[in-house]
């Protein structure tokens, strides 16, 4: 019981923590991308959209190489770590939350900007209040962010190395329980890691909505 409670608190810490930095990350490039008109603007829209479809042992495969003893990176010593467990998982997450963050304020109406920018609004209060505007999709992007990593087990495994006690995550304990045969530790961890799943995602649509019946009731009534 104890083993399951750290390989289950070890998954839910790397992939809050990856999920967190990827929102630090994708929503500011993301809002650049949605509010910005510069050149290769839409060749780095193609590269985000073709990242939200990256496969995970690719991730895995590339961050093992710069990790590895005799990589580029093989001197901070991080692979079989969480640390790179966090590093893939990110790499993961960051192009969803970017690409879904762009879309979110694509959607919204320009004349919103412009009033806000004839309001007197600095550019900075302006994107505030269009992330205030699209909050609603944006929480659907965090939740698509968590949803891609917590259940991801290629780039966990090949870079974490599944070691007991130390990088093993309810993904790869599920993997491994299978290959030896224990299909009803394995079906145990499975469903566990649904319903971690299934009550993070809960709290983040109770929220959502919560926001959504806030704004249907604040709004004027013709």
């Amino acid at each position: 019981m104890t083993e399951v409670f750290n390989i289950t608190l070890l998954s839910l810490q790397v992939s809050t923590i990856a999920t967190v930095i990827s929102l630090l990350i994708g929503l500011p490039f993301g809002t650049l991308l949605a509010l910005g008109n510069f050149r290769g603007r839409s060749f780095i829209l193609s590269i985000i959209n073709t990242g939200m479809a990256l496969p995970p042992v690719v991730v895995g495969l590339v961050v093992a190489i710069m990790l590895w003893r005799s990589g580029p990176l093989g001197g901070l010593r991080l692979i079989y770590t969480p640390i790179a467990i966090i590093i893939a998982q990110t790499i993961i997450a960051a192009p969803v939350v970017t690409g879904l963050t762009a879309a979110a304020l694509e959607a919204l109406d320009p004349r919103f900007q412009q009033q806000l920018l004839g309001l007197g609004a600095s550019r900075g209060q302006m994107v505030w209040y269009l992330w205030r505007e699209a909050r609603l999709p944006l929480l659907a992007a965090l939740m698509a962010g968590f949803g891609s990593v917590i259940s991801e087990i290629g780039a966990s495994m090949m870079v974490g190395g599944n070691i007991r006690g130390q990088t093993r995550v309810l993904t790869t304990a599920i993997v491994l329980e299978t290959s030896k045969g224990e299909f009803g530790n394995a079906l145990a961890l499975s469903t566990l890691l649904l319903v971690l799943t299934y009550l993070i995602n809960l709290s983040l649509t109770w929220i959502q909505q919560r926001s959504r019946k806030a704004n249907w009731q604040s709004a004027p009534r013709k």
